[in-house]
């Protein structure tokens, strides 16, 4: 019976109770997921997500089983950082296709007569294309083709993230777990990852409180809340809308049984001590004690921010840049050329790449770093509130909120240091608790609010989404709205990006200048940046070059034993066919590229000699291939 389910099914989850570490995360809870579909798995923070990601995966067991998948599905998942090897990033993300990495290594040591049948797979999965595809991943997530040649030991663990993100979307398993995927990554990745996961074409489940992200991707919405899963066809929008409407029918039930509860209890009150009416009152009594109460959906209540606004307005400009330089060493500029101005009404999302400079433009603005160069014009009295990721990594864990607020107003009476707290949304228990045992939702909030405690003229947010469920990022964007100074924001978030930001800010180039356009043109900007980048030649390794091409010299050894398929004969002269194709328009490519090339440049001149008899010898071994292959074709046909 449970296999005839997974016909319809990649997950199917039956009965599912689970109890850990002193409470009950899931009650006999059970949901389905079809295949194909793009699920976002939604829930208040710790309610236990990615307790559920750790139990689909086998790393916890329930009382039974209660998760189904197919027999032969694979299942991918991003659950750590991949280690700091000598291994190259494209070589790290060509071994995540198990298949074709054991396939090449066989081809090392096979005897001949397995050749054409290893050949055959390689060609049926397209292990030619392979280090195209994860080349084109890679560029996606930041890595440019420079850094793809590089060893894994030479990258910090954020960016050894993104290629494990990377090695799981190359993988491309039957069941893809993505837990918060964009946390580590910037908004450019972000935008590309939800443009590859809208064509991913398996099934995925993803922790998110993306909206946009939630909103672009998914075709279902499952809910965790009160021990249960719930899905929802449609986006997040949408699931909103659902559960709106369900609540209202839930209260408009409720309100009627309470109505005819009500009625039923006066006329037992009445008439339970007439003997004529005896009978009736007893009947009413059975039916109000088989009447089953109409459960309600209970809406946790989220703490506001608490982000004061200025008292005083200042003159403008609040801040005026003038060919202004800025780094870290002299001589060194980071950014450079820097002719802006901000005035104390303005919403402006910075955007840019890692490593472009947002961070080193937020600490001049904060005053943590002066001009080299150039003028930089701020009012004296203008004060600055900045929230970054680092304030939460270098917390004290001993520490506590009590000691932090006792800290920042050290004069006030310790009922307002408690009131404080509470308007920041930790209740008088989770005041003294120490910082380690707090959430990163709950960090993150205590600083978001310590930042702006003083009414700052201008906050400066960098990242401060990280660990905020949905409903809290809401709560922030009410505050921001109701905010009056001026907002500097950097996010992946890129609905928060566009309910905030009025103005838009690059960096890039080794610079900072105002955008031309919204949101939606910067999407498409990105996902172009990318796409050039994916198909740049130099990116595809040319040693990783077509099985195809080499493929025919195996296939009359293996013609004896019955041979490869028609079919299969028929893709291999395809491929071999676009192979020639794709290296025609290379050596055009070169061409025209030593016409232009100076004379007065010869390393120049002579890595594009190099690199067109390179690819010249690659063309004539593919024509030869093609010609094997057709030959081969013609004769299995015959």
């Amino acid at each position: 019976m449970r296999d005839e389910v997974l016909v319809f099914a990649m997950l199917q989850i039956t009965n599912l109770t689970f109890n850990a570490w002193g409470r009950q995360f899931l009650d006999d809870a059970s949901v389905s997921l079809p295949p194909g579909s793009k699920v976002g798995l939604v829930g208040r923070n710790g309610i236990g997500k990615s307790t559920l990601f750790k139990i689909i995966l086998g790393e916890l067991a329930g009382n039974g089983d209660e998760v189904s998948l197919p027999r032969t599905a694979r299942i991918g998942s991003v659950d750590q950082e991949h280690p700091a090897t000598p291994v190259s990033v494209i070589e790290t993300i060509l071994e995540a296709d198990t298949e074709r990495h054991e396939l090449l290594a066989r081809l090392e040591t096979a005897e001949p007569e397995e050749m054409g049948e290893i050949w055959t797979r390689l060609i049926e999965i397209d292990a030619d294309g392979a280090p195209s595809r994860a080349a084109e991943i890679l560029a996606g997530l930041g890595f440019d083709h420079e850094n793809q040649q590089r060893p894994m030991s030479e990258f910090s663990g954020g960016w050894r993230m993104r290629v494990a993100l990377a090695a799981a979307l190359f993988a491309q398993p039957d069941m893809l777990l993505l837990d918060e995927p964009t946390n580590y990554l910037d908004l450019e990745g972000a935008l590309w990852l939800e443009a590859r996961l809208k064509k991913y074409p398996a099934t995925a489940l993803i922790i998110s409180h993306d909206r946009e992200m939630l909103n672009e991707v998914c075709t279902h919405i499952l809910h965790l809340a009160n021990r249960k899963l719930e899905i929802y066809t449609g986006n997040y929008d949408q699931f909103e809308q659902a559960r709106a409407e369900k609540a209202r029918l839930q209260l408009s039930a409720k309100a009627k049984q309470d109505a005819e509860r009500a009625h039923l209890q006066a006329f037992v009150d009445r008439f339970k001590a007439k003997a004529s009416k005896a009978a009736q009152a007893q009947s009413r009594m059975k039916r109000l004690a088989k009447m089953q109460p109409v459960s309600t959906t209970i809406e946790e209540r989220v703490a506001p921010f608490t982000l004061p606004s200025p008292p005083r307005p200042l003159a403008p400009p609040l801040i005026r840049l003038e060919r202004a330089n800025v780094g870290y060493e002299a001589g060194r500029s980071i950014l450079k050329n820097l002719n802006l101005r901000m005035d104390l009404d303005d919403r402006i999302g910075l955007l840019g790449v890692n490593g472009a400079g947002k961070s080193t433009f937020a600490k001049m603005i904060a005053g943590a770093l002066n001009v080299s160069d150039g003028e930089l014009h701020r009012d004296r009295k203008m004060r600055v509130g900045w929230f970054h990721q680092h304030q939460i990594e270098a917390m004290d864990p001993t520490d506590t909120p009590l000691e932090i607020i006792r800290r920042a107003m050290p004069d006030a009476p310790e009922s307002a240091r408690r009131s404080k707290l509470a308007q920041f949304g930790l209740n008088y228990e989770k005041q003294e608790t120490t910082v380690a045992s707090l959430s990163g939702g709950e960090r993150a909030r205590l600083l978001l609010n310590m930042v702006a405690m003083d009414a700052p003229h201008v906050l400066i947010l960098d990242e401060p989404t990280n660990h905020l469920d949905i409903d809290s990022r809401r709560a922030l964007l009410d505050a921001l709205n109701d905010y009056s100074g001026a907002v500097i924001l950097i996010t992946h978030d890129r609905s928060l990006m566009e309910m905030v930001a009025d103005r838009l800010w690059l960096a890039a180039d080794g610079t900072v200048k105002p955008f031309d356009g919204d949101m939606d043109d910067y999407a498409k900007f990105v996902l172009d940046r990318a796409k050039r980048d994916a198909v740049k030649p130099s990116q595809v390794k040319k040693e990783e070059a077509a099985p195809a091409a080499a493929a025919p010299a195996a296939k009359p050894q293996q013609k004896q034993k019955g041979g490869p398929s028609p079919s299969t004969l028929r893709h291999a002269v395809k491929k071999a066919e676009e192979r020639v194709v794709a290296l025609t328009a290379e050596i055009a490519r070169i061409d025209d590229d030593l016409a232009n090339a100076a004379v007065s440049n010869p390393k120049a001149l002579e890595g594009l000699t190099r690199a067109r008899a390179k690819t010249q010898a690659d063309l004539e071994a593919a024509e030869a291939a093609w010609m094997s292959a057709e030959e081969t074709l013609a004769e299995v046909t015959a």
